[in-house]
């Protein structure tokens, strides 16, 4: 059994083939996809986060009206750059967010990915300390943010309060308990997902990874997990890891979908990433027998529990929910995942 969500970049542009036109149109169909796929009975909605892009770059407020507006759905992000991120003042939107959604936020970060612009993260106010790389920072912030979430005091209280105090230093409020072990960190590499592990985090690999072996990406993806897993039984955590892997995965099921996907087979690609070597995961579009057997051979999607599927969004929310329904129907259950 796995669980499937989706997870959306939010793209928008002012073009008469997109449904969506504006960050405006984004949000609001992003919300009503997240309704639609919970009436599905899908287990997630996710949202890419991308700064200085016509993209979803701020996901507190988005998590929290999917929060208000569903009751089920898993609620999150794959995945937040911390090096952008003041982690107190997250902590805040975190907890407030996971508050209004009833405890379903899966927070994904990361050190980040490459952006629209140089150096971006120094345009929010972030710069790294000597000696310090801008991934070393990211991480620092991601720390900092994991060890606030827990709601255990830290500051002084004033003698003089505005309001009465509780006793003892003072945490960030509003705390919402159980959030801490719902964090999850996005991936690249081997050596960030057994750090990941030991720091006590869930596991997020997409469809990019560093070309670690030369292998298959889905094969590569594969020991990248298991390094995992074993990194965390050895830390000693209490509670049972999660790891989600992203697949872009089509069933044609009509003239529609051929149109759009129906291209031939798809395979692995190798590129230069932020001065680094990589594999992209190929994506899948077949007819729903043999996307089955593609599947079934796809040793990454075989070691996660959750199988977060990559949606076009610009494609609009009733194609989106198509596409949904028919790998939840026609495809999810032959491969025992439901």
């Amino acid at each position: 059994m796995k669980k499937i969500g989706f997870l959306s970049f939010g793209h928008w542009s002012d073009s008469p083939q997109s449904a969506t036109r504006s960050a405006g149109d984004v949000l609001l169909q992003s919300i009503d996809l997240a309704v639609a796929a919970e009436e599905l009975g899908a287990d997630g909605a996710y949202f890419r986060v991308h700064h200085f892009a016509q993209q979803l770059g701020s996901p507190f407020p988005l998590l929290a009206a999917v929060g208000a507006k569903t009751s089920r759905i898993e609620i999150g992000t794959g995945v937040i750059d911390m090096r952008y991120e003041n982690p107190l003042y997250m902590v805040e939107d975190a907890g407030a967010a996971d508050l209004i959604g009833g405890g379903r936020l899966q927070l994904g970060i990361s050190r980040g990915s490459p952006e629209q612009v140089i150096d971006g993260w120094r345009h929010f106010g972030y710069a790294p300390t000597e000696g310090q790389s801008d991934a070393d920072m990211g991480r620092h912030h991601a720390e900092v943010f994991l060890r606030l979430l827990k709601g255990e005091g830290f500051a002084r209280p004033s003698p003089q309060p505005m309001f009465p105090n509780p006793p003892g230093l003072l945490r960030l409020e509003p705390h919402s308990p159980g959030l801490r072990d719902r964090i999850w960190w996005g991936s690249g590499a081997n050596a960030t997902a057994v750090w990941a592990a030991q720091m006590g985090m869930n596991l997020q690999s997409s469809t990019l990874k560093a070309d670690e072996s030369g292998e298959p990406f889905h094969v590569q993806q594969a020991r990248q997990i298991r390094a995992y897993r074993a990194a965390w039984k050895e830390a000693g955590h209490p509670r049972e890891p999660r790891v989600s892997v992203s697949r872009s995965i089509f069933a044609l099921m009509d003239d529609r979908d051929r149109a759009y996907f129906g291209r031939g087979e798809g395979s692995d690609q190798v590129g230069i990433i932020d001065n680094m070597r990589a594999v992209f995961g190929r994506s899948y579009a077949a007819e729903p027998d043999r996307l089955i057997e593609q599947l079934r051979a796809d040793e990454g999607i075989a070691e996660a529990d959750t199988l977060l599927l990559t949606v076009p969004n610009q494609l609009g929310v009733d194609y989106n929910v198509h596409v949904l329904e028919a790998i939840l129907t026609h495809v999810a259950p032959a491969l025992g995942w439901r």
